[in-house]
């Protein structure tokens, strides 16, 4: 595990630093974390509400409704799982330090994509190619 350092509490990034340097390293572990604790409390709290609203419904259009409410709010979990693992893999990424460079041509990713996307794994360029070439097989 990498020491703790200390960041300031207006510190960005910026390309005038050495590209995924410890402070950059540390801000994204950072930024990465606070991501997954948000996540996790917002699960903890649709639990709580599904539990809540687990009531029997005496009328069939509110039993529906209650249904409908409850399986989007679980698919939206699912998709948050996912997310927390690719948090995870992406926490793992900057121990090892491969962090911030993508995984199809070694470059850098822009500072700009990862603070947008912290989890990203692709270059805007190799994303971009990726995603047209799906596009293209799927037409076929």
């Amino acid at each position: 595990m990498s020491k703790q350092i200390s960041l300031a509490p207006d510190y960005k990034p910026s390309d005038s630093e050495p590209f995924m340097n410890e402070r950059q390293r540390e801000y994204f572990r950072n930024k990465l974390l606070a991501w997954k604790e948000e996540i996790l409390k917002e699960a903890k709290e649709t639990l709580v509400t599904l539990q809540s609203e687990s009531e029997n419904h005496p009328d069939i259009a509110d039993r529906a409704s209650s249904e409908t409410d409850r399986a989007i709010e679980l698919r939206a979990r699912d998709r948050q799982r996912k997310l927390i693992s690719k948090i995870d893999s992406a926490l793992s990424r900057i121990e090892d330090g491969s962090y911030g460079f993508c995984e199809e041509t070694g470059e850098p990713i822009s500072l700009k994509r990862l603070e947008a996307r912290p989890i990203a794994t692709l270059s805007l360029e190799a994303q971009e190619r990726h995603e047209r070439n799906e596009r293209v097989f799927r037409d076929d």
